[in-house]
């Protein structure tokens, strides 16, 4: 009841408007007993003595006049009443209401997505897929040491932020000041190489009942376009078996190893996925993996106790985006093929497509990264058709300075792999097209 009252106090600037809409109704109800008798009721006062007054004026067109005006009360009271609810709910007047609505509608019909990986190639996967529908679940990994994160898993014994921040940041409904915030990096005093956001997620995980708490949060504190979940609520270390035998252990040692990277394991060995990334692998459309660094960003999700088995048990598309260029210390020279067969070497054939780059590199991109010893990653058609995968092609590379896969690109090459393809004889999934799809290609 108090809450009702609300309502009605002063400064709300609503009462007017529902009070215009009062005496609109009002003012209906007398035109439209005027112009039938029958609805005359308690009316019939009011009737008589319009009549008398107005007598050189036809009855139907009084009534008709009357009804008309408070038709129109009504309306603008109910409009001015909501408008000025809307106003405080929704102070950001960039885009109309209707588009609003029609736009969110529109994504929560489009198709289940599950995106499994980490790094920057996730994040930009995210940003694209975002315009497209909001039923997305990003799975990132938690074995990040190094960097803010690195320092903050040792100092605070919680999960790596980085990545996760990164994803969240992505799905963010719309560009904000808040996100600006959450990606400053602090360059001086205690705080250097500290990143805001990778903070304000170590400060939730205290307040919110653990990571996964902190996690939401923030989700909806951006107001994202998804769900971002860790991998594993577990601290687990990554560790590499590498061609000459070699333990080597945390993703930055791995990273830098200078041999050639047999296999990789957790430690410890069992731990347990979230059961929110488990059903939405069961329930997704296409299940994603990458794009991303093969052996410190992709893989060590897979390793996750259930998880492969709950995408090979899956009926969604299973797809892998491959890296544009190979990874120094990682993916040395390696071929689409390769990379693949990485994947199915640790958990088996768990994707049955793969998406490449066929667009040109710059020269002058090109020379920079092979002073560092990566070149593009050939795409050896004949191996991936001997291990039973399709094979995409598209035009995905981004024009800057770093070779890296363009969101809107990359997005709309999913939603065509999507649309082309027959998802096990379900009926076609509809595809929402934002207005700017078209740009970049």
């Amino acid at each position: 009841m108090a809450t009702l009252f609300k309502w009605f106090t002063p400064g709300m600037k609503i009462k007017r408007w529902l009070l215009l809409a009062l005496l609109g109704s009002i003012l209906l109800g007398l035109g439209s007993a005027l112009l039938d008798r029958h609805l005359v009721g308690f009316m019939g006062v009011i009737i008589e003595l319009l009549a008398n007054q107005l007598a050189f004026m036809p009855q139907w067109l009084l009534g008709g006049l009357i009804a008309v005006l408070g038709l129109a009360m009504l309306g603008y009271g109910f409009k001015m009443a909501f408008r000025s609810v809307i106003g405080v709910i929704r102070p950001d007047e960039s885009e109309r209401l209707v588009e609003t609505i029609y736009n969110h509608r529109s994504l929560q019909r489009g198709p289940k997505i599950v995106a499994i990986g980490g790094g920057t190639g996730l994040s930009s996967l995210l940003k694209g897929l975002k315009e497209y529908t909001s039923n997305i679940t990003a799975i990132v990994t938690v074995t990040d040491d190094g960097g803010s994160s690195g320092r903050l898993r040792d100092n605070l014994g919680i999960l790596p932020p980085g990545d996760i921040r990164n994803c969240v940041v992505a799905l963010a409904d719309k560009e904000t000041l808040m996100e600006e915030v959450l990606q400053y990096r602090f360059e001086s005093g205690e705080l250097a190489g500290h990143n805001l956001g990778n903070l304000f997620l170590a400060g939730l995980n205290n307040v919110s009942g653990g990571f996964d708490g902190a996690v939401r949060t923030l989700s909806k504190v951006l107001a994202i376009r998804g769900q971002v979940l860790p991998a594993t609520l577990e601290n687990v270390t990554l560790g590499a078996e590498l061609a000459d035998k070699t333990l080597v252990f945390g993703e930055c040692s791995i990273s830098a190893s200078q041999s050639r990277i047999k296999r990789i394991f957790l430690r410890p060995e069992v731990c347990c996925p979230m059961p929110e990334a488990l059903d939405a692998i069961q329930e997704a459309d296409i299940i994603i993996l990458g794009p991303g660094s093969l052996y410190t960003s992709i893989i060590p999700n897979l390793l996750v106790q259930g998880m492969a088995e709950a995408i090979q048990n899956s009926p969604a598309q299973k797809l892998y985006i491959c890296n544009i260029m190979t990874q120094p210390g990682e993916t040395q020279n390696y071929t689409a093929s390769e990379h693949m067969k990485a994947i199915f070497d640790h958990v088996g054939p768990i994707v049955d497509q793969i998406l490449v780059n066929s667009e040109t590199i710059p020269n002058r991109l090109l020379k920079k990264y092979r002073e560092k010893g990566a070149i593009p990653v050939r795409v050896d058609a004949a191996n991936l058709s001997r291990l039973g995968v399709k094979v995409w092609s598209k035009y995905l590379v981004q024009h800057s300075n770093l070779v890296r896969h363009q969101p809107e690109k990359l997005a709309q090459a999913v939603m065509e792999i999507i649309a082309e393809a027959d998802v096990l004889e379900r009926a076609p999934v509809k595809i929402y097209q934002p207005k700017r799809a078209q740009r970049g290609n």
